[in-house]
């Protein structure tokens, strides 16, 4: 039991110093994870004598190393995600002219893995992947958590709670009744849209990736960029071409030993009619 809440411990400095680019010193990180000073000391020496911590000799702040940035990046790359849906990514946002975004199933949790850019010049939406998606204030989350029933959707949102975030958009839902309102419309189009939502002055389209045999749910596909380009009429024009292009990542995932894993989940709801065509 000890060595179980050592290593809690260990992976909770971990995730703090993930959020934490300035670094922390010492006292701020046991404070914030309530862990005695002494305890935190040597934590912090033993996963900066592994790699995973450094720190600043000048300021003595502690700061989160690449090194599980690489293993991460080692794991993708050795799946082959990337490389089955990499063609597919680049043409999507050339053809549109935004950013095209592959996220996957990690558990409870969509997280963002590949992207695209296809914004030349102008307003540009280009974030950082490794993220994992607020499933309630993105169309990301939507489209996933519409694949499943409502009972099963709000468990995976009262484990990650509603996106709270200053900067959230005006139009995120604020209530399980909007939340839901949100998965019933992506349910009879077929994919789900937001605009303002998980920021002001944002827009994407995003549509679940299924396996091409069992419709499991491998991950999303989305389109992303500036309000004042993505508006309703064009994403509803764009749609059926993001469609198309996650059927495609879906036949490719075969070759892929990352989907071939997720595929053990159980086949979700029937497709909408809008994907059965």
């Amino acid at each position: 039991m000890a060595s179980q809440t050592q290593l809690g411990r260990a992976f909770g400095i971990v995730e703090l110093l993930s959020t934490e680019g300035a670094g922390l010193p010492l006292q701020d990180i046991a404070d914030r994870l309530d862990i005695p000073k002494s305890a935190t000391h040597r934590l912090l020496a033993e996963l900066a004598e592994l790699g995973h911590v450094r720190q600043d000799a000048a300021s003595l702040r502690y700061y989160l190393s690449t090194r599980l940035v690489t293993l991460a990046f080692n794991l993708l790359a050795a799946s082959g995600v990337v490389d089955v849906a990499q063609p597919i990514l680049d043409r999507l946002a050339a053809s549109t002219g935004e950013l095209a975004r592959l996220g996957v199933t990690d558990g409870d949790r969509q997280v963002w893995v590949a992207k695209a850019q296809g914004a030349r010049g102008g307003l540009r939406y280009d974030p950082d992947m490794g993220q994992v998606a607020p499933l309630t204030s993105t169309a990301t989350g939507h489209a996933w958590l519409a694949t499943m029933s409502d009972e099963d959707a709000l468990m995976l949102v009262a484990r990650q709670g509603f996106n709270q975030a200053p900067d959230i958009g005006p139009n995120a839902p604020r209530t399980i009744e909007q939340l839901l309102e949100r998965l019933r419309l992506a349910r009879t189009l077929g994919y789900a849209t937001v605009s303002d939502c998980s920021t002001l002055g944002l827009a994407a389209l995003t549509v679940a990736v299924r396996h091409p045999n069992t419709q499991a749910v491998l991950g999303t596909l989305s389109v992303a960029g500036p309000t004042a380009r993505l508006d309703a009429e064009r994403m509803q024009r764009i749609a059926p071409e993001v469609i198309n292009a996650a059927r495609e990542i879906g036949l490719a995932s075969l070759s892929s030993d990352y989907f071939k894993r997720l595929d053990v989940q159980l086949p979700a709801p029937p497709l909408p009619s809008l994907l059965r065509a």
